[in-house]
């Protein structure tokens, strides 16, 4: 057995690295110039701490003790950080360190035994040639000679019979009566060594023999039990009786790394007639496997303890065993289940082979073993594979059905969109007061299968994952749905470029179409999504769930803002059947040309006159096609005049030209933009859809308006009406079109 180093100098001890580095910097900063020299003080055999002190210190001011108590301080942090990952670090070679300390310890009281007895032997042969003045070979021999005339003692006959006895015992296999024996002859060994006992006994040659003959015996029988042990027919009370039998024989360390690898050999051999095939593949091989191994390694920890105890050093041999057995079980796992479903999206064959290991993993908790935070790491890998797998499979199946969705809304008969049909009254009375298209439905039918295969792997804290392949899930259906909407300005970034030539959606052509496809993204955003999210996260009052609902969130205000954008651009950039803009600054700046008989009945103008038919039109759609959910509808059409006034207020062309253009605002125009935006604010107080947003807005755009016409030399505020007047004559143009 390779000598243990120590760790220590002869004179001094050695400090850890960063310890080290922060004495050096402490004594730079303090004075020394040369901080190994100082060191070699403290390694002298005569060094005085309290002299070094008062020589090195004494001069120093309390604020300098105070730091270099500070230094002191950290120091001590430093070194114990170093000593706990150096622990930590070097944990399995404490472990193989302690297994040798125990076997030379053992093999240290063999040569004590020895040394006892040649001492004894010496001591005795020195005596008797001391006694003796002249002749002392001849007299020697005559002495030891001179017993052979007398009868043994009942000492020697036992002395001279114990090695026969042993022998026929040994070849008879009867282990407990020669343990007894040995015991027996060492105990008759020590008695006489000691030679306490008064009594005539053996002679020292006598003892020498019968010791050799226990120590060879002794080995024999070690080897005879080691060597039954690694039989893997050996096992039950055969194989305990067999381990104690070496731990009684002082040779514990390695009697209990033999009862590790007979629990090891057995396993394997079980392992191997258990083939992944025809009916045992996937969950019915890993109940099985999972069986095998954790009762192997539970039946190992039960020997343990029963034969050893709780000694830390078998403890810890047992722990590190369990762990390397674990993560052999993970392999085949792997190899025969978990790669086939991570790479085809099988994530209820992974859920599944989770639940069944942790569970047989944590009965083992209760004997000390705690496994399962080491099984879980190994498994997440291969399960995120599969989870994600999943998520991609949902993804490319609702982007086939939305192909061919009418974006028609309705209640789902029965929910039958997956492999599996939805009976389950809960979900189906939770769902039926939301009407859904048949790409919605499949969705929500694929994210209730989903979740009820995630529902195991919540032990592998994997929820937040979870709701992030949620989120992602939504912000691809509103991907789709955005490219359903028909757009004007083509923005084929914005919609997902990348994903353009994969992704043919039907168009959502009419009004109650584009309305049912907003419908789709709030209901799950909204009420779906979350409902079914709770079975990760119960209660939903975390900070987390809240943050994922609001990402839900953003992806239906994104899709909302797309819909007003390319309803509001129908207004800036279509053309009308004469070939103008529908909203032109001509419209304004040509009002003074012919001005005669406005005052006499001031109109609306007819873009606006058209905002408000398509606002009106917009909401009693939502309200038919959204009934129940007026709130959906309300948030559209506050969205849809913020958007028109953003656009009006962006768009740099129609104020290039109010502004610059060569003819300038006049009064009766700047009357006319006044009217037309107090129109629109008539128009959404009416609807009750009007922003806080919308209404800065349009107080905004009329300064501008005004800034304009001031640009003239004209003041606005004697050209303009009260602001009362132009409330009235909004409210009478409204009631006239309603």
């Amino acid at each position: 057995m390779s000598a243990v180093k120590p760790s220590v100098r002869s004179h001094g001890i050695m400090l850890p690295d960063a310890a080290a580095k922060h004495m050096n910097g402490a004594m730079i900063m303090n004075g020394f110039e040369d901080p190994n020299q100082e060191l070699i003080a403290f390694e002298t055999e005569n060094f005085n701490p309290h002299d070094f002190v008062d020589a090195k210190f004494q001069s120093m001011t309390e604020k300098g003790i105070r730091k270099l108590c500070d230094e002191l301080t950290d120091l001590k942090k430093a070194s114990a950080e170093d000593m706990r990952k150096s622990v930590f670090a070097n944990y399995n070679s404490f472990i193989s360190t302690s297994q040798e300390i125990s076997e030379l310890e053992g093999e240290i009281d063999n040569m004590h035994r020895l040394l006892l007895s040649h001492a004894a032997l010496i001591r005795s042969l020195a005596e008797s040639g001391a006694a003796i003045p002249s002749g002392p070979t001849e007299t020697f021999s005559k002495e030891f000679y001179v017993k052979d005339d007398q009868k043994p003692t009942e000492l020697e006959i036992r002395a001279e019979e114990i090695p026969d006895i042993l022998d026929v015992l040994l070849a008879e296999r009867k282990v407990e009566e020669a343990l007894a024996i040995l015991e027996e002859g060492e105990q008759l060994v020590a008695e006489e060594h000691s030679g306490n006992d008064g009594n005539v006994g053996l002679t020292q040659v006598a003892i020498s023999e019968l010791q050799e003959a226990l120590s060879e015996r002794k080995s024999r029988l070690v080897n005879d039990l080691a060597e039954s042990v690694l039989q893997p027919t050996v096992r039950g009370s055969e194989l305990r009786s067999a381990i104690a039998a070496l731990d009684r024989l002082g040779d514990g360390p390695r009697a209990h790394t033999l009862l590790l690898h007979n629990h090891y050999d057995r396993l394997q051999q079980s392992m191997r007639e258990l083939r992944p095939s025809g009916a045992t593949y996937g969950g019915v091989y890993t109940a099985a496997l999972s069986q095998l191994v954790f009762s192997a390694i539970a039946q190992a920890s039960r020997d343990s303890v029963t034969l050893f105890g709780e000694e830390p050093a078998y403890a810890s041999e047992l722990v590190l065993w369990a762990h390397s057995i674990t993560e052999h079980y993970f392999a085949l796992l792997k190899r025969h289940v978990l790669s086939s479903a991570a790479v085809a999206g099988g994530l209820r064959s992974a859920a599944e082979c989770v639940k069944v290991s942790l569970a047989h993993c944590l009965l083992l908790e209760e004997q000390g073993l705690t496994l399962c935070p080491t099984l879980s790491k190994l498994m997440r890998p291969s399960v995120e594979q599969a989870l994600q797998a999943n998520l991609r499979k949902i993804e490319g199946s609702v982007a086939a059905l939305a192909a061919a969705d009418d974006w028609v809304l309705g209640h789902p008969a029965v929910l039958q969109h997956g492999t599996r049909t939805h009976s389950r009254p809960g979900i189906i009375v939770a769902t039926s007061n939301l009407k859904l298209s048949s790409s919605a439905h499949h969705l929500n039918v694929l994210v209730q299968d989903f979740l009820e295969d995630v529902e195991p792997l919540i032990s592998m804290h994997l929820e937040g994952m979870t709701l992030d392949g949620l989120s992602m899930l939504l912000d691809q259906y509103v991907d789709l749905l955005m490219k359903a909407i028909p757009s004007l300005d083509n923005d084929e970034e914005e919609l997902g470029a990348e994903n353009s030539d994969r992704r043919k959606v039907r168009l959502a052509i009419t009004e109650g179409q584009q309305v049912a496809v907003l419908g789709n993204a709030a209901a799950l955003a909204d009420e779906l999504l979350p409902r079914l999210a709770s079975k990760l996260v119960p209660g939903g009052l975390t900070p987390e769930l809240k943050d994922w609902k609001r990402q839900l969130q953003r992806a239906v205000d994104k899709l909302k803002d797309h819909l007003c954008k390319q309803v509001v651009l129908h207004f800036f950039l279509a053309d009308d059947a004469e070939g103008e803009s529908k909203l032109s600054p001509s419209t304004y700046l040509d009002m003074d040309n012919d001005s005669s008989t406005w005052h006499e009945d001031p109109n609306t103008s007819p873009m606006f006159q058209s905002l408000f038919i398509k606002l009106t039109s917009m909401h009693q759609t939502a309200m038919e096609v959204l009934i129940g959910r007026e709130r959906v509808a309300h948030l559209l059409l506050m969205r849809l005049a913020e958007t028109f006034v953003i656009w009006l207020s962006n768009d740099q062309e129609f104020w290039d030209t109010i502004e610059q253009g060569p003819r300038s605002l006049g009064a009766i125009g700047l009357q006319q933009f006044v009217l037309d935006m107090q129109f629109l604010t008539q128009v959404s107080l009416y609807y009750k859809f009007l922003s806080r947003t919308t209404h800065q807005l349009i107080g905004d755009v009329i300064a501008r308006a005004n800034t304009a016409f001031s640009a003239t030399g004209a003041d606005p505020q004697r050209m303009l009406p009260e602001i009362d007047w132009f409330v009235a004559t909004a409210k009478k143009n409204l009631h006239r079109l309603i």
